[in-house]
């Protein structure tokens, strides 16, 4: 005769048969506490055998009993990241870039699937799609940097979803995104001394308002958007110094067009950069021949860089015009006298030339604005063909006395 099941004591749910067309299937319900304090009993159907039914049902009240359940909801994944990126404190920028990016590439591949439905391998082959085809214009795949930083912003949203107790897992913590030494970035490059100096004569000679532009960021090591930011109220030309405290920066929102936004630097901390004579003399003629064209140029406010109508220059087109000059210099000077860089780089410049002439790693970190001295060791690891044979002939002198 066989034996009735055990009567469950309250709190550990129960098991209940009943019958289908396909044959009897057993349901499971157990009790759980919602966030805000209310108790609720959840109901499960459709397993095949009281075994398979009592399995689960331990699962669901371990899951209860140690704050682990999550509440089943069929929410999208885009619903939750519009939800998501809604609440989320980033600067302008970051925040056109993250919805840019959930746009074009994570919500036409993942943003049906149900939140608590998306797994590890769904990651996994949404990220290998990317790297193959996910360029917006149907050009092929996505870097892997590119696509690790997308990792990233869906990966925080899951983390956050977690927390929040929408989520019991994060799926991202099962998938493989690509490692940090296959999303490294693109190779450094840097100008020698008379590289730059060959370009900046060359520069002043055929446009003095833009060499303006490439002496100062060269001879400061400030980033792009913290030099098109500064105004003349931040320039102490008697003390030679300039303060940078905010960074300019576009931010492109769909239906909206695109905007030039001021904020904080990148580390969120202004800080002061001393500048050089010859530098500090080129900026007194510079503002002089802009004073003469209207005092609005040379007011407090007015930005150092800005253009002759007095508004600030376009982060993104002032780089094509640094590119474009490169490459008529490289064709008046030479292709072997002038190697092909970026605007970023006259900041990797500035600091490799620095710490090649023996500077204190700390003093060139702060002038670059890093959160750290270590970052700047980590960036600046590269020096220029020569170096490291001037450093072994100066040990040898060291031994000879």
């Amino acid at each position: 005769m066989a034996t009735k099941p055990r009567r469950r004591q309250a709190g550990e749910g129960g098991i209940s048969e009943y019958a289908t067309k396909a044959g009897p299937r057993f349901l499971i319900k157990y009790p759980v506490m919602l966030q805000d304090g209310a108790k609720r009993v959840v109901l499960k159907r459709g397993f095949k055998s009281r075994r398979d039914a009592a399995a689960q049902l331990r699962l669901e009240i371990g899951k209860a009993e140690t704050g682990a359940w999550v509440e089943p909801t069929k929410q999208r994944l885009d619903d939750y990241l519009a939800q998501w990126i809604a609440g989320q404190r980033l600067s302008a920028s970051t925040l056109s870039s993250y919805r840019k990016n959930i746009r074009l590439h994570i919500n036409p591949y993942l943003g049906e699937t149900s939140l608590t439905r998306l797994t590890g391998a769904a990651v996994d082959a949404w990220m290998r799609t990317l790297e193959a085809s996910g360029r917006a214009d149907d050009r092929g795949g996505l870097s892997a940097r590119t696509v690790r930083y997308i990792y990233t912003i869906l990966r925080s949203a899951l983390s956050d979803a977690v927390k929040h107790g929408r989520l019991t897992l994060n799926p991202t913590d099962r998938s493989t995104p690509p490692s940090p030494s296959e999303a490294r970035p693109p190779e450094m490059q840097a100008w020698t001394a008379p590289e730059l100096s060959r370009f900046l004569h060359w520069a002043e000679a055929r446009d003095p308002d833009l060499a303006m532009g490439w002496r100062l960021l060269a001879a400061t090591g400030m980033r792009r958007g913290e030099a098109l930011a500064l105004r003349w109220r931040d320039v102490d030309l008697d003390a030679g110094r300039l303060q940078v405290r905010r960074s300019l920066s576009t931010v492109k929102t769909k239906g909206a067009g695109e905007q030039l936004v001021e904020g904080p630097t990148k580390t969120g901390q202004a800080r002061v950069v001393d500048i050089d004579a010859d530098t500090i003399a080129a900026l007194r003629a510079y503002r002089a021949v802009r004073g003469s064209l209207t005092l609005d140029l040379v007011r407090d406010t007015a930005p150092v860089l800005g253009n002759l109508d007095g508004t600030p220059r376009h982060p993104e087109r002032y780089s094509r015009r640094f590119v474009d000059q490169v490459a008529q210099a490289r064709r008046a000077l030479g292709e072997d006298q002038l190697p092909r860089i970026r605007l970023h780089d006259l900041r990797h410049t500035h600091a490799t030339l620095l710490l090649a002439a023996g500077e204190p790693v700390k003093v060139v970190s702060e002038r670059l604005g890093h959160a750290n001295a270590m970052i700047t060791l980590t960036v600046y690891q590269h020096v220029h063909p020569g170096m490291g044979r001037q450093a072994a002939d100066r040990f040898a002198a060291l031994l000879r006395g």
